[in-house]
């Protein structure tokens, strides 16, 4: 697959003006369209109870969504569905569950980009089977049971319902 720039360059080596011409009629339309949109964030901020309190009062009183809200505080989508959908965040407290998270991978991240992988786990092997002479035995001499019968079908129909009246 050629790219643009080879595409180009064809199309003047073979002296196609008419398609050199719509080519650049094409990119000043794109250009013309074109949008700047905002960046996403490096650096979060640390989720704070007044932040998650913000988040709450911006969903309360506005249409923003999640993600509106996210960007606008400059925090993750996840953090925001968090304090809206479980009060995540909402006290102080530096020894709840999310704040002791926090505070590991803050130091995790210090240390490295997070932990180790763990060590792939050792597949068991099956035992080997203990060889006896009845085992043997019963392995060279073919198995003398018959195979189960099945049970013919009936042929009648099954049970049926009356749709009178359809």
């Amino acid at each position: 697959m050629a790219t643009l720039k080879e595409f180009e360059e064809a199309l003047k080596a073979a002296g196609n003006v008419a398609a050199l011409e719509i080519l650049d009629k094409l990119r000043e339309r794109d250009r013309a369209n074109r949008t700047i949109r905002p960046a996403r964030r490096l650096v979060g901020r640390k989720m704070t109870p007044e932040l998650a309190a913000e988040i709450q009062y911006l969903h309360r009183t506005t249409s923003m969504t999640q993600q509106e809200i996210a960007f606008h505080l400059g925090v993750n989508q996840g953090r925001v569905n968090e304090v809206i959908k479980r009060g995540k965040w909402l006290d102080g407290d530096p020894n709840a569950p999310e704040a002791i998270a926090r505070d590991k991978a803050k130091e995790r991240a210090k240390d490295g980009v997070g932990i180790a992988p763990r060590k792939p786990a050792v597949k068991k092997t099956s035992r080997p089977k203990l060889v006896t002479p009845a085992n043997e035995a019963a392995e060279k001499k073919p198995s003398e049971k018959k195979p189960p019968e099945k049970k013919a079908k009936a042929a009648g129909p099954q049970a049926q319902l009356p749709f009178e009246g359809f």
